[in-house]
């Protein structure tokens, strides 16, 4: 594990589990849902507090999608899903290329014979008195131009009281499978422009056309989180179930299924499509404050 501090701000990561941040707190008081003893023993990825997306967000519709007349294939690869999710890095240990008390640079190299996606990605975390900034970069090192796309995974503690806040122009229904299905304009009754508490119901839905910056209220913890992403990040995913104890909301660049929709001809996803050797990257910035 590596640990930074800057004031009362405290940030845990941990490189072999996926690149991930194991813990993220204020005062000692958790901002994202820490990883626990036992998880991190057993290096369980999907109990940290937040995980990178790349090099795409969210699923693979049918596990395959055809680009520039080639299919890809792909293999489920969390648990009993039926389909591939959030690409191969929040499954792969990350090098630490560099890391003081404030800040480190996390590095992965992709290269297995096989896979449809080579590539170069790096994270760099800086923390601040006022937040984290993490800028997160993503190079094509595959013999052919491919689409990209990545994101972050934050995971919250689900209080009673937690308030949401951020604008967007659609909203994408969910489909079988957890896939992605129509888009539509947003309705007033899943619209958080102007605050609103966690839904009531199940949610697992992307809000596209985000403008990257979206609030979140924990009132019993006296904490404000406040996060701003750069307009590469154009898509917000938000995973509600109110029988578990958690949520996630999650900045990412593309539209989930985006390389099936492309093929099949939609427009507005957000992939981005990378030659060999170009590259693409992005800041979120988490802000946060006591109230």
């Amino acid at each position: 594990m590596i640990e930074l501090a800057a004031g009362d701000l405290s940030l845990t990561l941990a490189p072999q589990i996926g690149g991930s941040i194991a813990a993220f707190r204020k005062a000692g008081i958790d901002i994202f849902r820490p990883l626990s003893a036992e998880r991190a023993d057993a290096g369980d990825v999907l109990g940290v507090g937040s995980f990178p997306m790349l090099p795409y967000a969210n699923r693979i519709d049918g596990n395959q999608f055809t680009f520039d007349g080639v299919t890809y294939r792909f293999g489920p690869n969390n648990g009993a899903e039926r389909f591939n999710v959030h690409g191969t890095g929040w499954q792969s240990e990350w090098q630490v290329e560099d890391a003081s008390s404030t800040s480190a640079l996390l590095t992965l190299e992709r290269r297995v014979a096989g896979e449809p996606f080579l590539y170069r990605a790096t994270q760099r975390f800086a923390l601040s008195r006022e937040g984290l900034t993490l800028t997160t970069s993503l190079q094509n090192l595959g013999p052919v131009r491919m689409p990209f796309g990545f994101g972050h995974h934050p995971w919250f503690e689900r209080d009673a009281d937690t308030q949401l806040r951020f604008k967007a122009s659609h909203f994408w229904l969910e489909a079988p499978d957890g896939v992605a299905g129509s888009r539509i304009s947003l309705p007033p009754e899943l619209d958080f422009s102007n605050g609103a508490p966690l839904p009531s119901h199940w949610r697992n839905n992307n809000y596209s056309g985000w403008d990257g910056v979206a609030e979140l209220c924990f009132p019993t913890r006296g904490l404000t989180l406040t996060i701003e992403a750069d307009p590469i990040f154009e898509n917000l995913m938000l995973y509600a179930d109110p029988k578990q104890s958690f949520f996630c909301l999650e900045p990412q660049t593309n539209v989930p299924c985006a390389v099936n929709k492309l093929e099949a001809g939609e427009d507005g996803l957000r992939l981005v499509v990378l030659k060999p050797g170009e590259a693409m990257a992005g800041v979120v910035r988490f802000g946060v404050r006591s109230d």
